[in-house]
């Protein structure tokens, strides 16, 4: 088992790793929109939110040795659920053709009065050719 804390993202303020690496799984930690230098983006747009919890996802993923395409899960909390549409729309342009599982929760008032926060799950590119794809048909 590996724990990262990559130089990409702010320092954990908390007791735990932004990312755990285990049996060819990378588990991202829940990410809030706080910029690598420890910006809370308290009073940015959503959207502006929205796009830093995910870059913060990516380059954690990144750091070990994966990426959006390799997601397997991805859980969403937003302050309000109105919110959701305007995550959908965000979330869409950066995962591209990558459609992990998904739950998006309303939680009320988040940590810091911050609007978002995405943890994940994905598998690192070696471990996602073992996998066998299946689709519904």
């Amino acid at each position: 088992m590996q724990h990262l804390n990559p130089d990409t993202l702010a320092r954990p303020g908390g007791h735990y790793s932004h990312v755990t690496v285990a049996n060819g799984f990378v588990f991202v930690a829940g990410q809030l929109p706080v910029t690598p230098a420890g910006e809370r983006l308290t009073d940015a747009p959503f959207e502006a939110q929205a796009r830093q919890v995910l870059a913060n996802v990516q380059a954690a993923l990144e750091a070990a040795g994966s990426d959006v395409a390799h997601l397997v899960q991805v859980r969403v909390y937003v302050d309000d659920i109105a919110n959701w549409p305007a995550f959908n729309t965000v979330y869409a342009e950066w995962a591209g053709t990558a459609r992990p599982a998904r739950a998006v929760v309303p939680t009320g008032p988040l940590h810091f009065r911050l609007k978002v926060e995405v943890e994940a799950v994905a598998c690192l590119p070696a471990a996602a050719g073992s996998a066998t794809s299946r689709t519904a048909g």
